[in-house]
């Protein structure tokens, strides 16, 4: 007897194999799906029911998350009752938040559409860039210096080089902000960036560094990776110390180098904890840093260094718009929620750690 599958056998016959009935399909299909429900359900666990025991067996960590919740609660839901300011022409002389004049979507539209439209738009624009950039060139530089600091050996020498890098994260932004002035400015006023690009030939002559537009969103994106790159390496550094060291012993013994191991052990090793700050800062996108386009920028450069932020102050604030600037806040919190709950489900389809 022939051992060739029935399907080769049906081919050489020239006979056509009967279709599948529909209710069998169906049956494999519903067959499909409760093994993957399985699969899921022992990979999450059995979910644990919270019980009164449970409860005062933690009655101590309990207790001493009751004042942050209030924190959170007074300082941050309260508050928003203040909303409705966005949907009324607020001026404070006229009484309590309720007794003034109801506009409905008015200031929406203005802000978006109207005179400031154009504007905002462009501030959006100018907010989403150095956001978006300072993030990249943050991430990928916290994680380059944790990747290095780990293969440091002397203990002594590496404890060095973070607090180096730590440092500069307690200075104010006012600070660093005069300190990156100084730095981009004219070599006779101290600017030794200036410096350096001449006496090295990549420059003929000094370039007005906060003068041109174009370079702000990387000045932006230069300054807080030069504050925040060793502060933001010790959640990486603290993560890859809970890898398995037997990992790096076997690829050892299997021939694999120091890149080998960093590129197939360390970085799969942290890549959660890569995801889950991702999806955290994704909701700061629209809260870019205040005080660099505030204290760097000026008027030869507001078409680019103008955040959300700054043009609140100046245009709502500072002219006494409050419903305006009630408005654009609104709007950074719901994009901010949209961003949040789209990069955990982009991180739950990719199967990676999400927060919910």
């Amino acid at each position: 007897m022939t051992n060739a599958p029935v399907s080769d056998l049906v081919t050489a016959t020239g006979l056509e194999p009967a279709a599948e009935p529909a209710s069998t399909r169906s049956a494999d299909r519903k067959a499909r799906k409760a093994q993957k429900a399985r699969k899921k359900s022992v990979a999450k666990g059995p979910k644990r029911k919270i019980t009164w025991d449970i409860v005062w067996a933690q009655r101590a960590l309990l207790a001493m998350a009751v004042p942050l919740l209030l924190y959170q609660v007074l300082f941050k839901y309260v508050p928003v009752y203040g909303w409705a300011i966005a949907f009324q022409n607020y001026k404070p002389g006229r009484g309590g938040i309720f007794d003034q004049q109801w506009v409905g979507f008015d200031n929406f539209e203005k802000l978006f559409t109207g005179v400031m439209g154009e504007r905002f738009r462009q501030v959006i624009i100018n907010t989403l860039g150095q956001s978006i950039l300072t993030l990249v060139v943050g991430t990928f530089g916290a994680i380059i210096l944790a990747l290095l600091l780990n293969e440091v050996k002397n203990l002594g020498f590496k404890r060095v080089l973070q607090n180096i890098t730590y440092m500069p994260h307690f200075l104010s932004w006012v600070i660093v902000a005069s300190l990156a002035a100084v730095a981009l400015s004219l070599p006779n006023s101290g600017g030794f960036i200036n410096q350096f690009l001449l006496a090295v030939g990549i420059v003929d002559e000094p370039v007005m560094f906060l003068t041109e537009p174009n370079y702000f969103w990387g000045i932006v994106a230069g300054t807080s990776l030069w504050k925040e790159l060793g502060w933001n390496t010790i959640l990486y550094l603290a993560a890859i110390t809970a890898i398995d060291p037997a990992l790096y012993e076997a690829a050892e013994v299997d021939g694999a180098g120091r890149y080998r191991k960093m590129w197939n052990i360390t970085l799969p090793g942290i890549m959660p904890t890569i995801v889950v700050l991702l999806i955290i800062n994704s909701g700061w996108i629209l809260s870019t840093n205040f005080e660099l386009p505030y204290f760097l920028g000026n008027g030869l450069i507001s078409e680019r260094a103008e955040t959300i932020d700054v043009f609140v102050l100046r245009y709502g604030y500072q002219l006494g718009n409050y419903s305006l600037a009630v408005v654009a806040g609104i709007f950074k919190t719901i994009v901010a929620i949209i961003l949040v709950g789209s990069a955990n489900q982009a991180a739950k389809r990719m199967n990676q750690e999400t927060l919910v």
